[in-house]
């Protein structure tokens, strides 16, 4: 059955939220807890003074930094943003069905509000979202995507392909931080499978009981994100949750489960959710750089602490078993 869109909820102005978007009492964001200044380290890619150092301790503590001077257009980034808003914030809810994804399946591309595992007992998220494939460029139908803004379809394929082109520059920058070849990481992921998720969060009337995104870790290799001035994402670091505050141009990096893998655990893979307000919309863009799903994936150094794992199985764990935080990347260690 499909889930019924969250915006569709917001708008009915309800003073309360659905029993099924409640989190549980020890997952609920506390939000006066909540350590509104962040202290997640910001990386400028044109300066080559100490860059590998800041990049390999941004790397090993936290798992997640924010890039600027990353040669992304920022009119690019405008952009992007510009039509996603206008998809969500402009089109009538029967244009936006034209393109709703298959509720059954957690990989269909297209319009959805799917909790992150299909299970009676698992929490709704506060979020609605469109998901494009977007690489190899076999996978990538535009005709699946919207047409309207009129240059919808070209921003989105802009703005992946220069993604690919930073999350390569980056793999490369972390391959050479520990000392290894700057194509190492790469080859081992082998070809980009490359998703961009455009994430909307409504107001929601009682933003301490909901998540817009529940606590979880990426199970790919890198993703890039960037979201609006309303801020939300926050990223788990030293027993507390840290928001990852809104920088004007920044591309946010936040490593996934792969990379943890192949480099060993010497770094981490971002445990990250996002919370709800009252106020305001929020809209975010997550570009995930994947392996193939019969990729195997392994350490690139001796001895081993993970088993190596074929990335489908990973991915199927994920959504069998639920996120979690970083519960499945865990269940592979030696």
């Amino acid at each position: 059955m499909e889930t019924l869109r969250v915006q569709l909820l917001a708008e009915k102005s309800e003073i309360s939220v659905p029993s099924q978007y409640v989190q549980p009492p020890e997952t609920r964001p506390q939000i006066e807890k909540t350590n509104v200044k962040s202290a997640v380290p910001v990386i400028d890619l044109n300066s080559r003074t100490n860059l590998l150092d800041e990049l390999k301790k941004a790397c090993k503590e936290w798992g997640v930094f924010q890039v600027i001077n990353h040669k992304v257009p920022i009119s690019l980034l405008d952009d992007i943003m510009r039509v996603g808003r206008t998809f969500f914030g402009g089109c009538e809810m029967e244009e936006k069905l034209k393109y709703s994804c298959d509720s059954a399946s957690p990989a269909s591309e297209g319009y959805g509000s799917r909790m992150l595992v299909a299970s009676n007992e698992t929490v709704l998220d506060w979020r609605d979202y469109f998901d494009h494939h977007t690489l190899p460029l076999s996978r990538r139908n535009t005709s699946h995507w919207p047409d309207s803004p009129a240059d919808y379809r070209k921003v989105v394929a802009e703005y992946s392909d220069h993604m690919k082109a930073l999350a390569q520059e980056l793999l490369g920058l972390v391959s050479e931080s520990l000392d290894l070849t700057c194509q190492c990481i790469e080859n081992v992921v082998g070809e980009f499978y490359q998703n961009i998720t455009i994430s909307y969060y409504p107001p929601c009337p009682q933003p301490e009981l909901t998540l817009g995104l529940q606590s979880h870790s990426d199970f790919g290799v890198i993703t890039l994100l960037i979201q609006d001035d309303v801020g939300g994402l926050e990223v788990f670091n030293n027993g507390e949750w840290v928001s990852v505050n809104p920088m004007s141009n920044a591309i946010c990096v936040i490593l996934a489960d792969q990379t943890e893998i192949i480099t060993n655990g010497e770094y981490k893979s971002a445990q990250h959710r996002a919370v709800t307000n009252a106020g305001r919309s929020r809209l975010s863009i997550a570009t995930f750089h994947d392996p193939a799903k019969t990729r195997q994936i392994s350490p690139v150094f001796h001895p081993p602490r993970h088993r190596p794992v074929i990335y489908g199985d990973h991915v199927s764990s994920w959504y069998t078993k639920g996120p979690e935080g970083k519960r499945n990347l865990d269940a592979l260690l030696l």
